[in-house]
């Protein structure tokens, strides 16, 4: 096994589906699927979800909120999400932990290193909600954080393709994919892997980044057990 303790980043647009709103049930259960794949395989597992699917605060500025007001509303979407992804880890019989940078009495416990620690060593399924707890942070960076709070060997960054292009490949028919970069290179290329808050935070600490086609089967399994089937930023 390549990496035996992850974090992975999802995105909230991700459990959409084919909608345009909300949580599809079919794609949340797709995802547990997956992730309990890896989980059987003995990873011990953290997952940060966003919550662009039920409200993104920086677009909320833009529609009249406060932009401190918006973040905190983008982190209860966070909570939302978290929830409904631990609820279909718990049907497959898998045992999880909600934390949070939002503690919420009875249904989410305060975020600490100590806690996802003991949590993840238990065997428990660790999803961290609510982002950092403080406005103006992006759940990119509270991925990052929380990453190297655990001590995570990598952040799993779970997208639409199977890595890292040149360009966007859903536009653009002759991108090319890169299967390594550095934090270097991908800066300069101006890569838009994470936002550059949470890319300064991995650099800084020797945090790898894998970027993988979430949406294919089997394949969050093929990269924990360490096959090249995306991109590496290290």
């Amino acid at each position: 096994m390549k990496y035996k303790k992850v974090l992975l980043k999802l995105s909230g647009e991700a459990l959409m589906g084919g909608q345009n709103y909300g949580i599809s049930t079919e794609q949340l259960n797709t995802y547990a699927i997956e992730i309990k794949k890896a989980y059987d395989a003995g990873v011990q597992i953290a997952i940060v979800i966003g919550g662009g699917n039920i409200f993104r605060g920086l677009s909320g500025v833009g529609k009249g909120f406060d932009r401190v007001q918006g973040d905190y509303m983008g982190m209860l979407a966070t909570v939302i999400n978290s929830m409904a992804i631990q609820g279909a880890l718990e049907n497959l019989g898998i045992d999880t932990q909600l934390l949070g940078g939002l503690e919420i009495n009875p249904i989410v416990e305060k975020m600490s290193r100590k806690r996802a620690t003991e949590y993840l060593q238990q065997g428990k399924v660790v999803i961290v909600s609510g982002g950092t707890g403080n406005p103006y942070f992006t759940t990119d960076t509270a991925s990052a954080l929380r990453a190297i709070e655990m001590q995570a060997d990598v952040i799993l960054k779970g997208t639409r393709v199977d890595g890292i292009y040149d360009k966007d490949p859903e536009k653009f028919s002759d991108a090319v994919k890169y299967t390594m970069l550095s934090f270097r290179e991908a800066y300069e290329k101006k890569l838009a892997i994470m936002d550059l808050t949470a890319f300064t935070l991995c650099e800084e600490n020797n945090l790898p980044i894998y970027v993988f086609n979430m949406n294919r089967e089997g394949e969050l399994l093929k990269v924990v057990q360490g096959e090249n089937v995306g991109t590496l930023v290290s």
